[in-house]
């Protein structure tokens, strides 16, 4: 390698590592969340009333929302989360629960209605939706202008989570009453961080595609650009 060229290749390499590391932190996660979905379908199946499953199934989404909660600078999240971690150690330690079949639906359902109303009380008057809200953080951080189609936009997109909450929920009650119960597991466990996932690609594809006057945004973009959205801001200089 001539010395003209290793400057060049340098400064190549440079700019592609924060890309490679940002494509291998997500294919970490993903990999991270499909061993967390099967082991969580084993265990509900194969040890359903067990402690240890209890364990399993709720340590890890409160610790990872409690994460969250620590990067958003949301005490209530903290607290929250911190007093659920504390129920769910006295239900470990006193053997699990009852019937925990009837105890993973209903959190499931509980899950899906909270995300269902706090979707749907912001459609509620002229306030913004949503999505609409963290979509105008999300341009206005990338400098990127947010015009009324957008603001349009972003409402449908907000009535299109809320209803696919509430459609979550009266399938999983469908599985859970009429079908054997590694039916609702798959659902549960499997289907459903899948089924959130598809209609969250999706919906980025057909935007890209019906709407091609709307400033692109990346998803890796868009998802850190709302991480920082709820970081608090910088004092002035």
């Amino acid at each position: 390698m001539s010395p003209s060229t290793a400057p060049n290749s340098l400064d190549s390499l440079n700019r592609l590592t924060p890309k490679m590391s940002a494509s291998w932190r997500a294919g970490a996660w993903l990999t991270a969340g499909a061993v967390y979905a099967l082991a969580s379908h084993w265990f509900m199946v194969n040890a359903t009333n067990a402690a240890w499953t209890v364990a399993l199934l709720f340590g890890p989404l409160l610790l990872a929302i409690a994460a969250m909660g620590w990067q958003r600078r949301q005490a209530w999240t903290m607290a929250a989360c911190a007093a659920l971690l504390i129920v769910l150690a006295v239900v470990v330690w006193r053997g699990g629960v009852a019937d925990a079949q009837l105890m993973y639906f209903l959190q499931h359902g509980a899950i899906h209605a909270a995300l269902a109303w706090s979707f749907g009380l912001t459609l509620r008057g002229r306030d913004s939706a949503l999505i609409t809200a963290l979509a105008q953080g999300v341009h206005r951080r990338l400098g990127q202008t947010f015009t009324p189609a957008m603001a349009a936009y972003t409402r449908g997109c907000t009535w299109l989570w809320t209803l696919y909450f509430m459609a979550m929920m009266l399938v999983s009650t469908l599985l859970y009453v009429a079908a054997p119960w590694p039916w609702w597991s798959l659902y549960c466990t499997v289907l459903t961080p899948l089924s959130a996932g598809a209609l969250f690609v999706g919906e980025h594809l057909w935007r890209n595609w019906r709407h091609p006057e709307f400033p692109r945004v990346s998803l890796r973009a868009a998802f850190e650009a709302y991480q920082h959205s709820g970081q608090a801001k910088e004092a002035p200089p």
